[in-house]
């Protein structure tokens, strides 16, 4: 048993005489684990050449991490007030996952038309994929000690250092809800659920991708309301609450006319 989940002392990793950042080292597995998920699902649909998967990765990823970077700086913009250069400090966190998303899905469904993939069938089989990424990248945050949630005293609750503790005006020994846990857990079940979905049902090509939206949106809106990191208020809510309120409500429109659509389709074909 234990009081309370640890922080790590150090933001790196030391393997041999090498020395990798934990923050970009967590990207680039969960990087690796959705290309090779999103390479498994294309050839299981038969869709394009084996390493269609990595030369779709190669060029949506760093657009996507660029977008994600823009949309955490746009929005957040006074924290780089007079410190222009940390701008490009990616190493030391700080990606919005709505920049990085909206980017990144617009690259790839580029380069899934440059490879005669249709678009919808790439992103259904990208969707879990997706999901299996942040999972594994949002340890990377657990290693910065950020984004952490609200003081508790819960089993699991979060220990981070004295300097960190303080800095978001608490005293020493306060532990948090480890939101980023929260997030990795909820983030591996959506891309456990999605897979396990489409063996139990046939879904139109498109609709996995809204089901990963509407759910990752779901479980962003509550993580959100655990977080204290600074962040634009509008009437009560983050800025992350609202985006993932219209997000979901368009994800779940999508679904609600694609259902209409197919029955409507099913029925006049009878």
């Amino acid at each position: 048993m234990f009081a309370s989940l640890p922080s790590p002392s150090a933001g790196s990793l030391e393997i041999g005489p090498l020395r990798f950042n934990a923050y970009g080292l967590m990207i680039a597995l969960g990087v690796v684990a959705a290309v090779w998920l999103f390479k498994k699902r294309l050839m299981q649909r038969q869709l394009g050449k084996p390493e269609d998967a990595g030369s779709i990765a190669m060029i949506a990823v760093p657009v996507g991490i660029v977008g994600a970077r823009a949309y955490h700086v746009i929005t957040d913009w006074g924290r780089f007030d007079g410190r222009r250069f940390d701008v490009v400090k990616i190493w030391e966190g700080g990606l919005g996952i709505w920049g990085g998303i909206a980017v990144g899905v617009v690259a790839g469904a580029l380069m899934l038309k440059s490879k005669n993939i249709p678009i919808a069938a790439g992103l259904t089989c990208v969707a879990p994929a997706l999901a299996l990424a942040q999972s594994i990248g949002r340890w990377g945050n657990w290693f910065n000690q950020e984004l952490f949630g609200k003081p508790t005293n819960l089993l699991w609750a979060l220990q981070v250092s004295p300097g960190k503790a303080q800095a978001a005006g608490f005293e020493v020994g306060t532990t948090f809800h480890p939101t980023f846990l929260y997030e990795s857990l909820g983030c591996l079940f959506i891309c456990v659920a999605l897979i396990k979905a489409e063996k139990r049902r046939k879904f139109r090509d498109g609709d996995l991708f809204a089901m990963y939206v509407a759910g990752y949106t779901f479980l962003r809106f509550f993580v959100e309301s655990l977080r204290i990191d600074e962040a634009k208020n509008i009437a009560g809510l983050r800025l992350n609450q609202w985006t993932s309120i219209a997000v979901f409500s368009c994800a779940v429109v999508y679904l609600a006319v694609a259902k209409r659509a197919s029955t409507k389709s099913r029925s006049e074909a009878a």
